[in-house]
């Protein structure tokens, strides 16, 4: 079975890379309040053999129009399985290959806004 979301550990590393380096100032033009996490993507990390929880790692997609060259920015929301050795459940860190499909990295990419509950105490 082909798993939902899920993204190479070479888009994750750039991810993550990117919520690093541009956290300090990025926080000031930016209004990510939360995530809206797809039940499947939690169904198929939970699924897996030997995992006994789950961590979640910040990320930002940078994208580049390529008729204006504008850049945008989409926060991301990475989720992996962990196994009982508090340890990273991440495929390709054993085939030693970054580029190879689906990671078990969890890609949630639904932030608020725009997937918002506009009726939320939390989302005030």
């Amino acid at each position: 079975m082909k798993k939902k979301n899920t993204i190479t550990l070479q888009t994750a590393k750039k991810w993550a890379e990117n919520w690093r380096n541009l956290e300090s100032s990025y926080n000031k033009y930016h209004e990510c309040r939360a995530f809206n996490i797809p039940k499947i993507d939690l169904q198929e990390v939970l699924a897996e053999d030997g995992v006994v929880s789950v961590r979640a790692y910040l990320g930002v997609k940078e994208t580049v129009n390529p008729k204006t060259k504008d850049i945008t920015y989409e926060e991301k929301l990475m989720i992996v399985g962990v196994d009982k050795n508090n340890k990273d459940m991440i495929s390709a860190i054993k085939q030693n290959e970054l580029g190879a499909g689906g990671d078990d990295i969890y890609d949630m990419t639904q932030p608020c806004p725009d997937f918002c509950d506009p009726n939320s105490p939390l989302n005030g």
